[in-house]
């Protein structure tokens, strides 16, 4: 018993008295830049399939940096016990309270992450594989079946128009709004006595503006108030 303990120490000493610069600066150097390129294609996902979203945490600048300083940090804590006891201890009292805003950043967030520790160690050939499934799921919730699918709508259009009018018109109203918008989708309709408010949600504008489809819904029937809202990916 009392040689296993021994033994089992003086694993621990070495594994503390290893020298980072044992790894080579060349091989740091090009782990670094394997960090790099990969948060830059993280960066690039989240631009491609997310960055149109109204948000404005713009949160892929960072990638870059957090997926340096990650690999950075595991590279070093390999070769020193002390340090990543302290550095466990450390960031168990550290708080971020900065909010996330889209539930995505946090996928993305821990993608990098992930990326970052596979470089740490080594396990490039796990990198691939891991990037090479992220690809395919974030393709397959932008392009898959409408089930998997996120409901997105670049705007919505909130119109009021006379009850009496709208009872009789409204089948007609719904396909004129569809022929004018693309993917759009009846969402409410508040009915009182004397007015009716319809909601109207749309992913995009055929050809003609905002003005030019009010006038084109007035001339079918009146309307006492009409609203229309864009997200980030549509304007006026």
């Amino acid at each position: 018993m009392d040689l296993k303990i021994a033994k089992l120490l003086e694993q621990v000493r070495d594994f503390a008295n290893t020298d980072l610069a044992d790894l080579g600066l060349w091989t740091f150097l090009a782990m670094m830049l394997v960090s790099l390129l990969t948060s830059l294609f993280i960066s690039a996902l989240y631009l491609h399939f997310y960055g149109s979203r109204a948000t404005g945490s713009q949160i892929h600048r960072s990638f870059p940096l957090l997926g340096l300083a990650i690999t950075a940090i595991f590279v070093g804590i390999q070769f020193s016990l002390p340090l990543s006891l302290g550095l466990l201890g450390a960031l168990s009292i550290v708080r971020f309270r900065t909010p996330i805003k889209e539930p995505e950043e946090i996928g993305f967030i821990m993608v990098v992450i992930a990326s970052s520790i596979m470089i740490a160690t080594f396990n490039l050939d796990f990198l691939g594989i891991m990037l090479f499934v992220s690809v395919l799921a974030l393709l397959a919730l932008a392009y898959g079946p409408k089930w998997i699918q996120r409901e997105l709508h670049d705007g919505i259009i909130v119109l009021t128009t006379p009850t009496s009018e709208l009872s009789s018109r409204l089948s007609g109203l719904v396909d004129l709004l569809d022929q004018h918008l693309v993917d759009g989708r009846l969402d409410s309709i508040s009915k009182s006595e004397e007015d009716s408010i319809i909601s109207y949600s749309f992913r995009g504008i055929e050809k003609q503006s905002a003005a030019e489809l009010q006038d084109i819904v007035d001339n079918y029937l009146t309307l006492k108030d009409w609203s229309i809202y864009f997200s980030g990916r549509s304007s006026l």
